[in-house]
């Protein structure tokens, strides 16, 4: 697993939660809503190869 993608998770993640709070202030809860939900689907992109890595990782381990 690369280190970079934590990093890029942890943007994200500040990222979001800086545009929340702006948008959260200014009274657009509902652009904030959709934000994190970007945020999120951004972020699973990313993970989800590798989520799948680890189940056949696991798959080939138990296989005898």
């Amino acid at each position: 697993m690369e280190i970079s993608i934590i990093f890029k998770i942890a943007l994200v993640g500040i990222l979001v939660t800086m545009l929340n709070q702006i948008l959260k202030q200014t009274g657009r809860e509902e652009q904030a809503f959709l934000t994190s939900l970007a945020g999120l689907v951004l972020v699973l992109f990313w993970v989800i190869p590798y989520i799948a890595e680890l189940f056949e990782t696991i798959e080939r381990l138990f296989v005898l």
